[in-house]
């Protein structure tokens, strides 16, 4: 369109007088994929064959019709998602998307129950990253899995874990891409305990055991999400926010860190840097806490904002994996994943707008008035002008032209399924 190159062409002039390229920072966004949450499309029961219900801390509302039966299913909605958002990006896969009829047990996966997802990942040129399941099921046992008293219990979890760093490491191979596998355990008790030391033990002892299994580390960076409290265990959460900071450090493996997992008044954005001087590599769960873990769809808010400038203010493109992790059946699936995945790629293209270097050397020399100057005046720069030239380049709608095509295919295809 006419019109979109015009007024790229002067949004170019307007930040080129900052020193600022627009066609490096679309360039350099296209190079930042993010790992879309498979379990948006069908409110986390997975395709595993069992009847147990969903448990363990997650908890999907809503019944919005067209929820995917089946992988066939998911992957058609998810394609879809990708034709409607600019870049290119990943799939973030759990263990219970299986692709195949054959019934088995989580500690019996294989990577050719998910031959089909990397087939398919081919085909849309994406990668896949992947997290063990550990909830829902009869093993996730009076609240705990890999801190289990019970050795068993433990056992099953940890041949599960070793698995799905099998399967990784396959996605890898197959797609030609780091594969980030990501361990998040619902494990603690719902009241106040007197033993909080002896299941973090226990759950330190089973992560040793599972990386204790050989893997290509160039190829897959194993990390650990940890968690303030959820459902069931609001007194205690084994795997706390110290538990796996102190073992990323000590065990030089990586973090996961949710942007809904901790207290309210806590800024996530603010620990990136943090973290990052004591480990390699970070995966984030970007998510929208309203009033905590509530996993709502991401929105162009002040945090999100705030988090990808974080991470392209320091040069951490290469090492802070984005993923989302929300899941919203009040509404239809498909609309939410372009919704908050066209969010985070909007904030992403506005960090790489900003002028970093100057503002780093106003606050350098404390000229803090030239700073919170040009910080405020920025917001009025036509970053949108940008952004729409790049849902132009890439062939993807700029505007909310894409819910017409949500809408069609609602109606088409999604309302078909009863």
């Amino acid at each position: 369109m006419k019109e979109i190159i015009e007024r790229y062409e002067y949004a170019k002039k307007v930040y080129a007088k900052l020193g600022i390229d627009t066609d490096k920072a679309i360039e350099r966004i296209k190079k930042i994929p993010v790992s879309i949450n498979c379990w948006q499309g069908d409110d986390v029961k997975g395709f595993i064959k069992n009847d147990q219900p969903i448990s363990g801390g997650i908890l999907v509302t809503g019944n919005y019709p067209g929820a995917a039966r089946n992988a066939g299913e998911l992957k058609q909605d998810l394609s879809k998602v990708l034709s409607l958002i600019p870049g290119n990006h990943k799939l973030n896969l759990h263990a219970i998307y299986v692709d195949t009829d054959e019934e088995i047990e989580l500690n019996q996966i294989e990577p050719k129950h998910y031959k089909g997802w990397v087939e398919w990942a081919k085909k849309e040129g994406i990668g896949l990253d992947f997290n063990p399941t550990l909830f829902s099921h009869p093993m996730y046992k009076n609240g705990f899995t890999l801190s289990s008293s019970d050795e068993n219990v433990r056992k099953f979890w940890i041949e599960h874990c070793k698995k799905s760093i099998e399967i990784a490491e396959f996605f890898a191979k197959e797609l030609n891409q780091k594969c980030i596998n990501n361990i998040w355990i619902p494990d603690g008790y719902k009241d106040f305990t007197v033993d909080k030391y002896g299941p973090r033990k226990r759950l330190k002892e089973s992560l040793d055991e599972i990386f204790s299994k050989d893997y290509d580390k160039s190829l897959v960076l194993n990390t650990m999400e940890s968690k303030l409290f959820g459902i069931g265990i609001e007194a205690y959460t084994v795997g706390s926010n110290e538990f796996y900071l102190s073992y990323a450090v000590s065990r030089n493996t990586g973090l996961c860190m949710d942007m809904g997992h901790f207290h309210p008044t806590e800024q996530c954005s603010n620990k990136v840097s943090t973290v990052l001087n004591f480990i390699d590599e970070l995966l984030l769960h970007v998510t929208r806490p309203m009033r905590w873990d509530s996993d709502h769809v991401v929105s162009l808010d002040d945090e999100t904002q705030e988090m990808m400038s974080e991470i392209l203010r320091n040069n951490f493109d290469d090492r802070v994996h984005v993923a989302l992790d929300f899941f919203d059946a009040t509404i239809n699936r498909v609309a939410a994943w372009v919704i908050g995945t066209r969010n985070v790629i909007k904030a992403l293209l506005k960090a790489s707008l900003e002028p970093t270097e100057i503002l780093k050397k106003a606050e350098l020399e404390n000229d803090l008035t030239t700073r919170l100057a040009l910080l405020e005046e920025q917001k009025n720069y036509p970053w949108v002008d940008v952004w729409n030239y790049y849902c132009y380049k890439e062939n993807v709608p700029f505007d909310e032209s894409w819910l017409d095509e949500v809408k069609k295919y609602e109606k088409e295809v999604l309302s078909e399924r009863v």
